[in-house]
């Protein structure tokens, strides 16, 4: 009997975020954001939710990608993931972002890419958005966190819902521990420091989980 229930509860909750629209909107130079947004893409899918993956463009010119071969690499492994738009954002009940640290900052692109969003901010198409962030830098103190709060900061003025993952899962402490949402460190190689995969696919979930709340419990 334990078990049948279980595995109703779990399909019963499998049901109820399967209405959530979610996208994954991410920045990435040489690939770290796009993992973590393929990641959370997974994690999404089991939860039964409809998902987007989806870009922020570029804006660095082709000179300075072209100088850096990693960069270059990825920008042509990933010619074929479509450039978020506003109408994705009007179509998402929960939205992921995915970027790099640039100065304890958003990166200018994905910072374009929310400044351009007034129409929908001043039409009221941002409010109750359910939003979580993630973020990579070279090291654990490179401004993981305050490029999270920079991205939430914005948040705040849109209306939107916070997401952050907390403490509410053992995982997040094997990535690094950092409640405002899954950050990893990529050394001089290239390669993630922390093992974020688990923290990653749970943000996702919980995020998922929140968006469900609140549109199912607008009805």
């Amino acid at each position: 009997m334990g078990i049948l229930d279980s595995l109703f509860r779990k399909k019963k909750e499998t049901n109820h975020m399967s209405n959530v629209k979610l996208a994954v909107i991410y920045y990435s130079s040489t690939g770290t954001n796009y993992q973590l947004a393929q990641w959370a893409e997974e994690s999404a899918k089991e939860a039964g939710a409809e998902i987007k993956v989806l870009k922020v463009p570029e804006l660095a010119p082709e000179a300075a990608i072209a100088s850096n071969p990693a960069w270059q690499a990825h920008v042509d492994a990933t010619q074929d993931v479509p450039e978020a738009t506003s109408d994705d954002l009007e179509w998402a009940d929960a939205i992921i972002f995915s970027i790099p640290t640039r100065f304890g900052n958003l990166p200018s692109q994905a910072k374009q890419f929310l400044d351009l969003q007034g129409g929908l901010w001043a039409n009221g198409k941002t409010v109750n958005k359910v939003v979580s962030g993630m973020t990579s830098a070279q090291n654990p103190h490179g401004g993981q966190e305050a490029t999270l709060l920079s991205l939430y900061t914005s948040m705040f003025h849109w209306g939107a819902i916070v997401a952050a993952p907390g403490y509410s899962d053992p995982v997040l402490f094997g990535a690094g521990g950092n409640p405002y949402g899954t950050s990893v460190t990529v050394g001089q190689d290239g390669k993630m420091v922390e093992d974020v995969e688990g923290a990653v696919k749970h943000q996702a979930k919980r995020t998922i989980e929140v968006a469900a709340m609140v549109k199912n419990g607008s009805k």
